[in-house]
C-alpha cells in the first residue's frame, strides 16, 4: 500500500469522479483508476462503486476512508515536523475555534487579552510561523483533531465531560490533552414580554423591588429561573454537537424537562439577537445589556459550559504547534487551581469564571500569514 494510492482514493471519494480527480492530481484517468484497483486488490475489497454516473463509496470504502485520510495527515505532519525540526523560523499551525469563542473578556472583568491580540503577540515573537483559523462545532473539531486535520482547537464542552465511554457521547476526548480557559454559567435571555421574563424579582436590601424596566435584570436582586421552567417553551440554542447545546440538554434532563429548540444559531451574539426579536428564550453565556431582552440566571441545576484548548496527546506536536500551545496556556491560565493534562482532566471542576464576551464571529475560514 502506497501513500499515493491512498491520495488517489481520497480524491476520487471526495469528488465522486475519476475524471475530476485525475485533473486535480495532474494525472491521466486510467493511471488513477489503475492505482486504486491495485489498492483494492491488496485490501481484498472494492472501495468504489463504479456502476453509476457518479462514483460512490462501497461499505468497505466508507470504513477505509477515515484511515486513509488519517494516514495522509500523519505523513504530512511528519514532513512538516522534519522541515521545522531545525527551529521555529517557519511553520504553520491549523487552529480550530468554536463559533463566538473570541476569548475577549468584558471590560469590567478584563484580566487577559482577546484571541486576536494573543495571536498577534505570538506572530511578533515568531514572524515566520503562519496559522489558519477555522470555525466549526466542537464535535467537528474533535474529529478533525483526531484525524490530523487540525493541530489545536478552542472548544466548548459541558463541564462534566471526561472522555469516559459512558460520558454522554464525549468519547472523542480520549487521546486529547485539555487546558481549561473558562468555566461559564449559562443564563436565560427572554424577550421582554415573554412569560418567563415577568417573574417578580426578589426584594432588594431596603425591602423594595428592584427596577425591572431595564433591559438587563441579571444580578443579586433577580430571582433565578428554574431550568425545569424552560420545559414547553421555544428555545434558541446552538446546534447539536456544540458544548453549549449539550450543557443545556444535560441540565434539562437533570431537571426532568426536555429541550424544544426551535431556532439554532452558531454563536452567542446571534442567539441573543434572535431572542430579542421574539423567536424564543436563548440559553447562552451572559450577553450583557441587549435591547429587548431580560436576562435571568438559571438554577436547579446551573448549566455550565467550559471553554478549553485541546490538542492531540497521542502524537508529538510539531515545534510551531508546541510553541503556540505554550503561548496560549500562558495567556489563558484558566480557573484557579492546577491544570491537569490528559482527557481525565476534563472531569475536573473549578470555581466558575465569568465568560468572555463573544466578539462577532469571523468568517468560516480565515488565514493569517503576515508575509
Amino acid at each position: 500500500m502506497e501513500l499515493r494510492q491512498l491520495q488517489y482514493f481520497v480524491t476520487v471519494a471526495q469528488h465522486g469522479s475519476f475524471t475530476r480527480a485525475a485533473q486535480l492530481l495532474h494525472l491521466t484517468q486510467p493511471g488513477v483508476s489503475s492505482q486504486i484497483r491495485q489498492l483494492e486488490r491488496e485490501l481484498g475489497h472494492p472501495l468504489l462503486d463504479r456502476s453509476g454516473r457518479t462514483v460512490r463509496l462501497t461499505p468497505a470504502g466508507e470504513a477505509v476512508l477515515p484511515h486513509a485520510r488519517a494516514a495522509l495527515a500523519s505523513a504530512a505532519a511528519a514532513r512538516r515536523t522534519a522541515a521545522e525540526f531545525g527551529g521555529l523560523r517557519r511553520g504553520h499551525v491549523r487552529l480550530g475555534m468554536v463559533a463566538g469563542a473570541a476569548l475577549t473578556p468584558p471590560s469590567e472583568l478584563g484580566t487577559f487579552p482577546g484571541l486576536a491580540t494573543t495571536l498577534a503577540a505570538f506572530r511578533q515573537e515568531h514572524p515566520g510561523i503562519d496559522f489558519s483559523l477555522a470555525e466549526d462545532t466542537t464535535s467537528g473539531m474533535l474529529a478533525a483533531l483526531r484525524e490530523g486535520r487540525l493541530d489545536l482547537a478552542v472548544i466548548g464542552l459541558p463541564t462534566a465531560a471526561s472522555g469516559r465511554p459512558d460520558d454522554d457521547g464525549w468519547t472523542t476526548l480520549a487521546g486529547l490533552t485539555l487546558h481549561t480557559v473558562l468555566e461559564v454559567p449559562l443564563v436565560a435571555a427572554c424577550p421582554e414580554h415573554h412569560p418567563l421574563a415577568d417573574v417578580p424579582a426578589e426584594p432588594g436590601p431596603d425591602g423594595t423591588a428592584p427596577d425591572t424596566g431595564s433591559h438587563r435584570t441579571l444580578g443579586s436582586g433577580t430571582a433565578p429561573l428554574p431550568v425545569a421552567a424552560l420545559d414547553g417553551h421555544a428555545l434558541v440554542s446552538t446546534p447539536r454537537g456544540t458544548g453549549l447545546r449539550t450543557a443545556l440538554e444535560r441540565a434539562l434532563a437533570a431537571a426532568g424537562a426536555s429541550a424544544a429548540v426551535g431556532v439554532e444559531a452558531a454563536a452567542p451574539p446571534q442567539l441573543a439577537e434572535l431572542a430579542a426579536h421574539g423567536l424564543g428564550v436563548a440559553v447562552l453565556p451572559d450577553p450583557g445589556a441587549v435591547p429587548g431582552l431580560r436576562v435571568r440566571p438559571l438554577a436547579g441545576p446551573v448549566p455550565l459550559v467550559r471553554i478549553a484548548l485541546a490538542w492531540p496527546s497521542e502524537r508529538p506536536a510539531a515545534p510551531p504547534t508546541a510553541a503556540l500551545v505554550s503561548h496560549l496556556r500562558t495567556a489563558y491560565p484558566g480557573p484557579a487551581g492546577p491544570q491537569a493534562d490528559g482527557a481525565a482532566s476534563a472531569g475536573a471542576t473549578a470555581a466558575p469564571s465569568p465568560m468572555c464576551r463573544s466578539a462577532a464571529a469571523p468568517s468560516r475560514t480565515s488565514r493569517s500569514s503576515g508575509k
